[in-house]
C-alpha cells in the first residue's frame, strides 16, 4: 500500500511538472450591479479591461510650504524620468497637473501606468519604483507610493512555522511517542503535496491557479493531522485490549476510520456547499479543499495502517512497549477488572471500580463533574456564547483596502497623505457608466446625469465624463465626502441608485455605478444574501448525515445549535476586534473598519468541518457505549474516557496552525486567523466540551431516540465497529479465571 501511493504521488508530481500554465481565479461576482456595470465598460471601451497595472507617487510638502515651489521642481522632474524608465512603465502623469494638486497646494500626485497586469508586475519593477521614491525624498518632500502595482506579496510571519511546531509537542504530549507523533505531520504533507501537485497538473484543464490551492492547503493540514490522530489513538487503544499488530490496525480503520469516512463527508459538504453562493472563485476553492479532504480520508484509511505496520510497537507510549510493562492479560486478573466482554453488559461489576481509578484523568474529571451539574454546565455555556455573539447583531461587511495597512507600509502613508490633502473619499471614487444610446442627444443626456450627481448630497467633485467612439456612452466618476469604507458612503451608493428612476426618466439615458468601492459594497451585500442559504444547505445534509450515523434525531440538532452558538460568538469577538477597535492593540491592528466580506462565509464552511469532526470522534465513541449497553449518562463519561484527549489534541494543534496567520503584518491575514482559532476554540472547549455532554446527560434514552418507521428507512452503517467486536474477541478473556467471572456475574 505504501508503494502504492508513493507511485501515485510520483504520479501527480510529473503530471504537474508537464501542465501548462494555468491561468488566475476568475474575480468575476455575477449577479450585482457594479460587475454588470465593469462588464458594459469592458464592452463599451474595447481594451479596457486589458489595461495595465498602475500606481500612484504622493508628494507632500514639508509644513506651510507648497509642493509646486520652483525649489522642489528639480526633484519632481528626476523623479518623474526615473519611473519613466523603468521597466514595464507605459506612462507617468505630471504631478504638477492643476488637476493632481490639492487646493492648498501642499499634496500632489503623479499616476504611473504599467504595461502589464497587477500579477505580473516583477519584483525588478517595483523595486525600481521604490529606489526612486527613496531618492525622491532626499529633497525634503515626503514621498510615498500606493496603488496595485506596488503592494507585493504580504510579510510571511513565523507563526505558521510555530504553528507545526506546536503540533508536534501536542502530538508528542499525547502519545508519549515520537512514532506516534510523526505519523499524522508525515501523512497530512503527503496529502497536502498530493492536493497541491494535482490542482497544478488539472489547473489549466480546470481553470484553476495555484490560489486555489491555499484554502486546501490550510484544510488538507487540519484534517489530515485530525484524522491520522484519531485512527492511531484507537490503534493503541486496541494494542493495549491484547490485540497484535494486524488486529489493532483493522480494528482502528473498523471503527476509527468510519467515523473519519463520516466526518470527511460532513467537511466535503461544508466546502462543496460554497458553489450556492454562484462566485466562481469561491466554488473553485471550495471543490479544491473538498478534493483535499477526500484525499486526507483515503490516506488516513490506507497509508496510515499500512505506516503503522512498519513500526507496529514504536506507534506505542514507552511503558506498553515489549519488555517494558506485563502482558495486557495480567491486567483482567481477580481484583483488578472485570474483561472487557463482562464490562459492556451494563452491569457495574468490578469495570467500575477501573473506572473510578481512571478518573484521575482530567477529562474523565470534567466528564464526572458535568454528569452531577448538567443543568449548570449548559446554562453557563450557552449565556457565554450567547453573550459574546451579542457584537455581531452590527457586523457590517466589506473589503479594507490600503487604510487597513500597517502605518509602516508606504502604501498605508500614501492613503493617509491624499485622504489629507484631497479629502477622505478621494481614495475611493465612485464610477457611473451612462449608457445614452436611447437618448435623443447622448451628450446632453451625459451632461444631465453629471449635473444630477454633483447635486446629490455626499458628492463633493464630479470629474468631466469621458465619452467612448462611439460617443454613445460615458464614464463618469465622482468622489465622495466620505471614506471608502464609510457607512455614509454605502449610504450615498444606495442614495444615488435609488433616485435613477427620476434621472433616467428626464433624461432618457440609462447609468450603472460601479469602480472599487460601489463593487466592496455589493460584494458584501451578495455575502450576506448569500450567508443564510449557505447555512441551511450545509447544516440541514450534515442533518441527514449525521441522523443516519447517530440514528437520533436530537444529537444532530444538538450538534447544529452548538455549532450556531459558536460560530455567532466567533462572529461577536471579530465585531469587538476589528470592527468596534476593542483590544484592536494587542492584535496589532492600527485601523478598524467593516469586516472582511467573504470572512463570514469562509469561516461557517471551515469551522463547521472541523466542528462535525470534533462531534463525530466524540459522539460516535459515546453512541459505542450504548451500544455496547452502557447507561447513557455513563457513556458520556466512557466517550470522554476515549476521545476527549484526541479531541483536546486537535484543537490546540487546530488553534495553533490558524493563529500563525496573526503573526502576518497584514489586518487581513490576523483577520483570518483570529476568527479560526476562536472559533475552534468556542466549539471544542466549550460546545463539544461542554454544552454537548450537558445536553446529553440532560436528555439521557431520549438522546439516542429515533421514530420506528424512520429507522427501518435509514440504512445502517456500523461507525461503533460492532460487527468486529463480534468477530474478533478480546483476546485478555482466556487469561481470565472461571472465579473472577462468577464474582463477576454475582456483582
Amino acid at each position: 500500500m505504501t508503494l502504492a501511493w508513493a507511485a501515485v504521488v510520483l504520479g501527480v508530481v510529473l503530471g504537474a511538472m508537464s501542465a501548462g500554465e494555468a491561468g488566475d481565479d476568475s474575480d468575476s461576482m455575477p449577479g450585482i450591479e457594479s460587475q454588470h456595470a465593469f462588464d458594459l465598460i469592458n464592452e463599451r471601451f474595447p481594451g479596457a479591461e486589458a489595461e495595465g497595472a498602475d500606481a500612484r507617487i504622493v508628494l507632500v510638502a514639508p509644513d506651510g510650504r507648497q509642493v509646486t515651489a520652483s525649489e522642489y521642481r528639480a526633484a519632481i522632474d528626476t523623479l518623474v524620468a526615473e519611473v519613466a524608465d523603468g521597466p514595464q512603465v507605459a506612462a507617468v502623469s505630471d504631478p504638477l497637473d492643476a488637476a493632481t494638486v490639492s487646493q492648498d497646494g501642499s499634496t500632489a500626485y503623479a499616476t504611473v501606468t504599467y504595461e502589464v497586469t497587477e500579477d505580473n508586475v516583477t519584483d525588478a519593477g517595483r523595486a525600481d519604483l521604490t529606489a526612486a521614491v527613496e531618492r525622491a525624498r532626499t529633497s525634503g518632500l515626503t514621498v510615498e507610493a500606493g496603488g496595485g502595482a506596488v503592494a507585493g506579496e504580504p510579510p510571511a510571519g513565523i507563526g505558521e512555522f510555530l504553528g507545526i511546531g506546536v503540533a508536534a509537542v501536542v502530538l508528542l504530549i499525547t502519545f508519549g511517542s515520537l512514532a506516534a507523533a510523526g505519523l499524522p505531520l508525515i501523512t497530512a504533507v503527503v496529502g497536502v503535496a498530493l492536493t497541491l501537485a494535482s490542482i497544478v497538473a488539472l489547473g489549466s484543464a480546470l481553470g484553476m491557479s495555484t490560489a486555489s490551492g491555499d484554502l486546501a492547503m490550510m484544510i488538507g493540514i487540519a484534517v489530515g493531522v485530525d484524522y491520522a490522530l484519531l485512527v492511531v489513538s484507537r490503534y493503541r487503544e486496541e494494542r493495549a485490549e491484547g490485540h497484535d499488530a494486524r488486529e489493532a490496525a483493522g480494528l482502528a480503520v473498523g471503527t476509527a476510520g468510519s467515523a473519519v469516512v463520516f466526518a470527511g463527508l460532513t467537511v466535503v459538504i461544508a466546502l462543496a456547499g460554497l458553489s450556492v453562493i454562484g462566485v466562481p472563485s469561491l466554488t473553485k476553492m471550495g471543490l479544491a479543499a473538498a478534493g483535499a479532504v477526500v484525499i486526507a480520508v483515503l490516506i488516513t484509511l490506507t497509508l496510515v495502517p499500512a505506516l503503522c505496520g512498519f513500526w507496529p510497537d514504536a506507534l506505542l507510549a514507552r511503558r506498553f512497549r515489549k519488555g517494558r510493562s506485563a502482558p495486557p492479560a495480567r491486567r483482567f486478573r481477580k481484583g483488578r477488572s472485570t474483561p472487557p466482554a463482562r464490562r459492556l453488559r451494563g452491569g457495574p461489576g468490578r469495570g467500575a471500580a477501573r473506572r473510578t481509578r481512571e478518573a484521575g484523568a482530567w477529562s474523565v474529571r470534567w466528564a464526572r463533574f458535568v454528569q452531577r451539574r448538567p443543568v449548570p454546565v449548559l446554562l453557563g455555556s450557552a449565556v457565554l456564547l450567547g453573550a459574546l455573539a451579542v457584537p455581531a447583531l452590527d457586523l457590517r461587511l466589506g473589503m479594507p483596502g490600503d487604510e487597513a495597512k500597517p502605518t509602516s507600509t508606504t502604501e498605508r502613508r500614501a492613503y493617509d497623505a491624499l485622504a489629507d490633502g484631497f479629502g477622505p473619499g478621494f481614495n475611493g471614487p465612485l464610477t457611473v457608466v451612462v449608457d445614452a444610446r436611447q437618448a435623443d442627444d447622448p451628450r446632453s443626456a451625459v451632461a444631465a446625469v453629471s449635473d444630477r450627481l454633483a447635486a446629490t448630497a455626499g458628492v463633493v467633485s464630479v470629474a468631466p465624463p469621458r465619452f467612448n467612439a462611439a460617443k454613445d456612452t460615458a464614464v463618469i466618476q465622482a468622489v465622495p465626502a466620505t471614506a471608502p469604507t464609510s457607512e455614509r458612503t454605502e449610504e450615498l451608493v444606495h442614495t444615488i441608485r435609488d433616485e435613477r428612476h427620476a434621472t433616467e426618466s428626464a433624461t432618457g439615458a440609462t447609468f450603472e455605478v460601479t469602480g472599487t468601492t460601489a463593487l466592496n459594497i455589493d460584494v458584501a451585500r451578495k455575502m450576506t444574501d448569500a450567508l443564510i442559504p449557505y447555512l441551511l444547505v450545509v447544516v440541514g445534509l450534515a442533518f441527514l448525515l449525521l441522523l443516519v450515523v447517530f440514528r437520533s434525531v436530537l444529537v444532530p440538532l444538538k450538534a447544529a445549535l452548538g455549532f450556531l452558538l459558536s460560530v455567532g460568538a466567533s462572529f461577536g469577538a471579530l465585531v469587538t476586534i476589528f470592527q468596534n477597535g476593542h483590544g484592536a492593540g494587542l492584535l496589532g491592528v492600527e485601523e478598524t473598519g467593516p469586516v472582511m466580506s467573504t470572512m463570514p462565509l469562509m469561516l461557517v464552511g471551515i469551522v463547521f468541518g472541523l466542528a462535525m469532526d470534533y462531534q463525530v470522534f466524540l459522539v460516535s465513541r459515546m453512541r459505542e457505549a450504548v451500544v455496547h449497553g452502557e447507561r447513557p449518562a455513563e457513556a458520556v463519561v466512557t466517550g470522554f474516557r476515549h476521545s476527549g484527549r484526541v479531541v483536546t489534541a486537535a484543537a490546540v494543534i487546530m488553534t495553533s496552525v490558524f493563529a500563525g496567520f496573526m503573526t502576518g503584518g497584514e489586518t487581513l491575514l490576523k483577520m483570518v486567523g483570529f476568527g479560526l482559532a476562536v472559533a475552534v476554540l468556542f466549539d471544542a472547549f466549550v460546545v463539544r466540551m461542554a454544552f454537548v455532554p450537558a445536553v446529553l446527560v440532560l436528555l439521557g434514552e431520549r438522546a439516542w431516540w429515533l421514530p420506528r418507521r424512520l429507522d427501518r428507512l435509514l440504512p445502517r452503517v456500523d461507525v461503533e465497529g460492532e460487527a468486529l467486536g463480534r468477530r474478533t474477541p478480546a483476546p485478555a478473556l482466556a487469561a481470565v479465571p472461571d472465579t473472577d467471572r462468577q464474582d463477576t456475574v454475582r456483582a
